[in-house]
């Protein structure tokens, strides 16, 4: 199996919104260094709208919520992936339109035309971007781990239900430290 690493959503803004301080950053980077030392691939994944928000329905709340407070205009401040695990130059980064990362973006296409077959989850939040890209990824017959203080939701209790309770239905859920241990080359 070909794996890849997916950091979804940590962008400025939200970063700014959601992390409490707990060390998420620097964990996150951890599986980023841990994933390029084992050539695992990073690819990174962005919510960002075109303006005047015409991919935004009415119907869908989360994104008339963010399009009534303009946010994530394409090339605003805050969309920009956090300085701290930022992308280098030939990394991959998918824009996507909606909660899933495959949902409005190419990242499909991406993935089928590496080989891969197996994704490693992380990014903000797990009651959004992680559970949805999860969903269908499982959906797509995609392998999976999610790493799970790699993940960061406003809401603590929520991700730890997910964590302990949804996602272990579909895949394998481990912080990023047993992760890197596993991938690390022998």
């Amino acid at each position: 199996m070909s794996s890849a690493l997916l950091v979804m959503d940590v962008q400025q803004a939200i970063v700014d919104i959601v992390d409490d301080g707990s060390g998420y950053l620097p964990r996150l980077r951890r599986a980023i260094d841990g994933a390029r030392v084992a050539d695992i691939p990073v690819i990174y994944v962005v919510i960002e709208f075109r303006p005047g928000f015409p991919e935004v329905g009415t119907r869908n709340r989360a994104l008339t919520a963010i399009a009534e407070a303009g946010l994530f205009v394409e090339g605003a401040p805050g969309t920009e992936i956090h300085p701290e695990v930022a992308p280098r130059p030939g990394d991959v980064v998918v824009t996507k339109r909606r909660a899933s990362a495959f949902s409005g973006s190419d990242l499909d296409m991406v993935l089928r035309a590496r080989g891969i077959d197996s994704l490693v989850l992380t990014g903000i939040a797990t009651s959004a971007v992680v559970l949805s890209t999860l969903c269908q990824a499982n959906d797509l017959d995609f392998g999976l781990a999610v790493l799970s203080d790699a993940c960061l939701d406003t809401a603590p209790e929520l991700h730890r239900v997910l964590m302990e309770r949804l996602f272990p239905q579909w895949a394998d859920v481990v912080t990023v430290d047993d992760w890197v241990k596993t991938i690390a080359p022998r």
